[in-house]
């Protein structure tokens, strides 16, 4: 698979099958995108990964915890979204929900469809990336070249991923699971599995902004 066929197919999939991933293969994807930019070579990054019965018992606790989350560590949005950004947030929202046959007004649907994240959509295997508190932005832009190189080569093994910045919300309850590394902070979950293809929530792609909008070529 060429380097444009992962990207082009990399999508947030939210629709799991139950099938199991080698844990050998995890490794391998994580140990190849340990080759990811990263500034000074300091690898701020730390992975834990869990599958089977300690991610059931992860699962089963959300449950309980998703209408009660945890003091978040950072704004995974800033405040008073402005445009274009706003506009953005809300068309990827109102076409998710779209997919899912969900309209505005019901509220508890959306409500119930947005605990699935808790449940990694069914995914079979959560990997949560971690950062120690003492690093700032520079290394979480490190951190974010790590998942999305490990996104590409999942993809170019026939796996998908969903970034979930949602576990920020819930980092000692991860925390208290996984045991995230001292004086580290939850930057993000990552659910992964494979696609369930006939899921509808899968069935849509999430839109971009032409290139005159966010791009310029001087010189050439």
């Amino acid at each position: 698979m060429d380097v444009i066929d992962a990207v082009n197919r990399r999508m947030s999939v939210r629709a799991f099958k139950p099938d199991p991933v080698d844990a050998a293969l995890v490794r391998e994807l994580l140990e190849a995108a340990a080759r990811a930019p990263s500034g000074g070579n300091l690898q701020p990054w730390r992975v834990q990964v869990v599958a089977g019965a300690p991610l059931e018992a992860l699962k089963a606790d959300m449950l309980k915890r998703v209408a009660s989350p945890d003091p978040t560590e950072y704004d995974v949005y800033p405040a008073n979204l402005w445009e274009p950004l706003r506009g953005r947030r809300f068309q990827v929202g109102e076409d998710l929900y779209g997919a899912l046959g969900i309209p505005r007004e019901d509220k508890l649907r959306r409500l119930q469809w947005f605990s699935t994240n808790g449940q990694g959509f069914g995914a079979p295997v959560q990997l949560f990336f971690s950062i120690d508190r003492r690093c700032g932005p520079p290394q979480w832009s490190d951190v974010g070249m790590l998942m999305q190189t490990f996104m590409l080569l999942a993809v170019e093994r026939g796996l998908d991923t969903c970034p979930q910045e949602f576990w920020s919300h819930y980092n000692k309850l991860v925390d208290a699971h996984v045991g995230l590394p001292e004086g580290h902070m939850l930057f993000s979950g990552m659910a992964l599995g494979y696609r369930d293809e006939a899921a509808p929530v899968n069935n849509f792609r999430s839109q971009r902004a032409p290139f005159e909008e966010w791009a310029e070529l001087k010189g050439f």
